[in-house]
């Protein structure tokens, strides 16, 4: 067939060539069209992928909650940071408050409730445990502060619920939090 179709095309037939250069086109127009199509498949497994991804935000972890006036540990994994612990990578500093102690911790309570994508979980008068989502792929991470009445002082975790590594995340999110608390007054610097 190939061969027929350059005889014909090397002819001087004028409406035989124009018919073979038209099916030449139509040619590259079902390619472009299969081109499309797997473009069109391989975005459509891209956001079956994603729509996995997104609905394995773990379950809240049974590290989470007070444990006898102290925050649980973090695990080895470097996606959580804690101001009861003690080596370098999980370690992070406790928030101080200022003034009146009770008016201040529901200050608190509100400024961490006004987080974008926050929401409180468990809220009592020295605790408080958030669920954080990220952005992009909805992971879900624990926030929580331990209010010491007497001092004024509050123990601060925040941690992954999956995954090994957070890129900096948790730190990132106890740091804006103290910076915004220090900024209305809130805890000393």
């Amino acid at each position: 067939m190939d061969g027929l179709v350059r005889f014909l095309k090397d002819q001087p037939f004028g409406a035989v060539s124009s018919i073979i250069l038209m099916n030449q086109g139509a040619h590259k127009s079902r390619e472009i069209r299969m081109q499309r199509s797997a473009k069109i498949t391989l975005f459509m497994g891209g956001l079956l992928v994603l729509a996995t991804v997104i609905s394995c935000t773990g379950t809240k972890p049974d590290s989470v909650g007070e444990d006898q006036q102290r925050l649980s540990a973090c695990p080895d994994s470097p996606n959580c940071v804690s101001s009861d612990a003690t080596d370098k990578e999980h370690g992070i500093k406790p928030f101080r408050l200022k003034g009146d102690f009770e008016t201040n911790w529901r200050r608190v309570i509100e400024s961490v409730e006004s987080i974008p994508r926050t929401s409180v979980v468990t809220k009592t008068g020295s605790y408080l445990h958030a669920a954080c989502k990220s952005l992009i792929f909805r992971f879900t991470d624990d926030l929580e502060l331990l209010l010491d009445p007497a001092t004024g002082i509050i123990a601060v975790r925040s941690a992954s619920r999956i995954g090994h590594s957070d890129l900096g995340v948790n730190r990132k999110r106890v740091e804006s939090l103290r910076s915004s608390l220090q900024n209305n007054g809130i805890i000393e610097p």
